[in-house]
């Protein structure tokens, strides 16, 4: 049982990281740069041309017309094939290995890492002043998200940054100022040479 355990935490450890990537290949190159656009336009079209239309960086960043909060969320079916994709490495680890662990702790890590991605998501566009919303994780993951929404080759990642940091994705200000959404948990994303006042109201 302690085995079981401990290939359980090595399955968790391995999932939520392999989360990361995984989130970053497929917001990358499905949901904004459709490889596939000829047999599979769906994620592109839906991502890119729709919620990356509606929702900007500026005040639209927050849902302005009631009708586009449908864009937000993913499908309802999207959650178990993804879940079901990211584990199928993991089926073959355990496989080879017998450490049906690793399978078991890598579906709890990839159950919560989808469930995480959809919640602050919505939290993200949405916001309600939610206990989640004022955490500091969230407020640097949302300023994170922001710049994603106005540099869309960078901040693939919603819930773990790290494949952002380790494949050269990562921005941690933009570029250059611009009239970005505002509210409490929304973090200064302008860049560090310019004050408020110089940029209030671009």
């Amino acid at each position: 049982m302690m085995m079981f355990l401990f290939w359980c935490a090595i399955g968790i450890v391995a999932g939520t990281v392999f989360g990361s990537l995984f989130e970053w290949m497929l917001h990358r190159y499905l949901m904004h740069r459709s490889v596939l656009v000829k047999f599979f336009r769906y994620p592109f079209e839906r991502h890119t041309l729709v919620h990356h239309h509606v929702f900007k960086a500026d005040y639209t960043y927050h849902l302005v017309h009631e009708p586009d909060k449908k864009t937000i969320p993913m499908a309802w079916w999207h959650g178990p094939v993804l879940v079901m994709l990211g584990l199928l490495p993991f089926l073959l680890w355990a496989l080879l290995s017998e450490k049906w662990g690793i399978l078991c702790g890598a579906a709890v890590a990839s159950s919560l890492y989808f469930t995480a991605y959809e919640y602050m998501h919505w939290c993200m566009h949405l916001p309600k002043k939610r206990h989640v919303e004022r955490s500091g994780i969230f407020f640097r993951l949302n300023g994170h998200h922001l710049l994603h929404h106005r540099y869309m080759h960078r901040n693939f990642n919603v819930v773990l940054p790290l494949a952002d940091l380790c494949l050269g994705t990562l921005l941690l200000r933009s570029k250059v100022a611009f009239a970005q959404a505002r509210g409490p948990s929304v973090p200064d994303v302008q860049p560090r040479h310019l004050r408020a006042p110089a940029w209030k109201g671009i």
